[in-house]
């Protein structure tokens, strides 16, 4: 069987384990379903998920200028004590911009290759965290918007790291922590404007990803460079592929890249 499609993250479901899901175009593949099947990855061509022309992926797929012209590519979504629209200024586009800073954000923990913080919209809970591959996380605090979000979080990462080892995480070389004394631990250093929104009693969620094998050695796939790639997928966790010989392939890094997988 063959599919066609502009790789986009896959969207996931927090089940017993973790169901994924590849969208194809005109099809809708559950990935756990492949595990343990031979499939063909083909690198066919590009295109921008902004403005779907067939122009070479920039950044987060997107083509170069809809990168630096695009809303959804502001400093601020990376950078989240950027956030503006709470004093009604416009990074790119005021309107976007009110709509997805001036809603609840959530400041957390989670343990992927090691503890660390970051921060989502509310409602991307716990997506945010599947898709670092995180197998337990906490909330540290639930504010009404980006900008309190991100301050927290430029406090608290004097503290904690603020980046996943991808290698650690995919080799599952990570220990169980107590992310409840890692948050009460942390308190101290919330800044006084996010205060009032410390989650004094919440619980850890935990996460198991559908992995058969992990790898020792990840080698990361470069599917623009091969052109294509034939494995058996034997894992997924994060956005990553993993398969028997232990290359892994991030779906998310190589967004707007249009493929071929056949499935023997």
């Amino acid at each position: 069987m063959q599919y066609q499609g502009v790789l986009k993250k896959m969207p996931t479901e927090n089940q017993n384990t973790v169901q994924y899901y590849l969208d194809m175009s005109s099809d809708f593949l559950n990935m756990n379903q492949l595990l343990n099947r031979e499939m063909s990855l083909s690198f066919v061509t590009y295109e921008c998920l902004n403005c779907h022309l067939e122009k070479k992926i920039y950044r987060q797929g997107f083509c170069k200028s809809c990168f630096f012209e695009t809303p959804t590519a502001g400093d601020w979504i990376m950078r989240p004590e950027l956030s503006k629209a709470h004093l009604g200024e416009e990074d790119r586009d005021l309107e976007y911009e009110k709509k997805v800073q001036l809603q609840p954000h959530i400041v957390y923990l989670a343990n992927s290759s090691n503890v660390k913080v970051g921060v989502t919209r509310k409602q991307q809970v716990p997506t945010r965290w599947i898709d670092q591959g995180a197998h337990e996380a906490i909330e540290i605090v639930e504010v009404p918007n980006r900008y309190l979000a991100g301050i927290t979080e430029v406090a608290l990462k004097e503290h904690v790291a603020d980046k996943t080892n991808w290698r650690t995480m995919l080799k599952n070389e990570v220990k169980d922590e107590n992310l409840v004394e890692w948050r009460e631990r942390l308190q101290e250093f919330i800044p006084d404007e996010a205060k009032e929104y410390y989650l004094a009693s919440n619980t850890e969620t935990n996460i198991q990803f559908p992995v058969e094998k992990y790898p020792k050695k990840p080698k990361s796939l470069n599917l623009e460079k091969e052109e294509s790639y034939t494995g058996k997928l034997v894992g997924i966790k994060g956005q990553y592929l993993i398969f028997e010989d232990e290359t892994v392939f991030n779906v998310r890094a190589n967004e707007g890249l249009v493929v071929r997988i056949e499935l023997h």
